[in-house]
């Protein structure tokens, strides 16, 4: 999931973020920039007492009031809302799977699009949004990562725009019920993905005692794979959570691992220990539109499935000879690293790794 080049912001679109400043009420915060300077564009001492300052990777931002039409820049973000019942009035996904905006959230939002009741509108790419639709939906705030930054300035104009941390889940989670004043929500949020993964772990203990080793793997495509064991968010971190023992070629340091270590497939008879082996698919090569997530997942999946089954080193593996191979959408705990990502990779761990589901 490689970011996409910034769009760059031609001048006619400057003057347009002006003109909608100058009668829009989303100037009522003073916001600190991303240098500590105070920007007076955003001040109104009415409502400073019912202002919050947010810490985010680019510095503070001030949020007044209750947003009301939040606009969020990628899937992980979309995550944080819906976790807080807060529905989008824009989004921006990895790639372009849709043009237009969100008529049918469901079909055209991989994995959250069934908890998507809004309309939002299609701002273009996480990691490239489209300036000209964020100022059409006049937004109150804007969510990101710090993969915008470069768009930060621009994006701070429109509206208060927190850029928060993919690998931080708690705390962008907690970053952004702050800025909307449900912190409460937030903290009941973790306690039940905390319960959810200690029944998990029950549930999965009959299993781990039989079955204690797993393999984990990332690829697109089989002669690019990935050891999983670090750098991938709770892809990692909720196998180990399970009970499970994620084991690495010899030598392997964790601490000090590329988080996408390479291996190559001569590699694999080395951890042939693997009682399990567990394959994140991320092929998005040639989706151009979605017509369902079920396209969606199998396109992520179907040639992995193929290259893997085709080739004689990953069968000669004993896992695959006895039938514990399993191949997960990588978008789920990747894309998804929060508390909704959590819930649905567990869900799917366990539809595929349990004997009954």
């Amino acid at each position: 999931m490689n970011p996409m080049k910034p769009m760059k912001m031609v001048p006619f679109i400057r003057l347009l973020i002006l003109a909608v400043l100058t009668g829009a009420a989303i100037a009522a915060c003073q916001r600190r920039t991303h240098d500590g300077a105070v920007d007076p564009t955003h001040s109104s001492s009415s409502v400073l007492a019912d202002c919050r300052t947010i810490l985010h990777e680019l510095g503070e931002t001030d949020v007044c009031g209750q947003p009301q039409k939040i606009v969020a820049l990628g899937p992980y973000m979309l995550e944080y809302l819906l976790a807080l019942d807060i529905q989008p009035a824009g989004f921006a996904d990895f790639f372009m799977f849709h043009h237009g905006d969100y008529d049918n959230p469901s079909q055209q939002i991989p994995f959250l699009g069934k908890r998507v009741t809004s309309q939002p509108a299609n701002v273009g790419g996480a990691y490239s949004p489209s300036i000209e639709a964020i100022l059409k939906v006049q937004p109150d705030l804007i969510v990101g990562t710090a993969e915008n930054a470069t768009q930060y300035d621009t994006l701070s104009e429109i509206a208060p725009t927190l850029l928060l941390e993919w690998g931080d889940p708690k705390g962008s989670l907690g970053a952004i019920a702050q800025a909307v004043d449900r912190t409460e929500q937030a903290e009941r949020v973790w306690v039940d993905t905390e319960q959810q993964i200690t029944t998990a772990r029950q549930r999965f203990a009959p299993r781990v005692a039989t079955h204690p080793q797993v393999l984990l793997l990332s690829a697109s495509r089989l002669r690019e794979i990935n050891l999983g064991n670090s750098g991938h968010g709770h892809c990692s971190s909720l196998i180990e959570a399970l009970g499970f023992q994620l084991i690495a070629p010899p030598g392997f340091d964790r601490s000090n691992a590329d988080p996408l270590l390479s291996i190559s497939l001569e590699t694999l008879p080395q951890l042939n220990d693997a009682d399990l082996v567990i394959l994140l698919g991320s092929n998005f090569n040639e989706l151009k539109q979605l017509d369902g997530t079920n396209n969606f997942e199998t396109h992520q999946l179907a040639q992995l499935k193929q290259a893997w089954q085709e080739n004689a080193i990953a069968q000669s593996l004993d896992a695959s000879q006895s039938g514990q191979v399993y191949f997960i959408p990588a978008y789920l705990c990747l894309g998804l690293p929060g508390p909704l990502g959590a819930e649905l990779y567990l869900k799917e761990l366990q539809t595929q790794l349990l004997p009954n589901g």
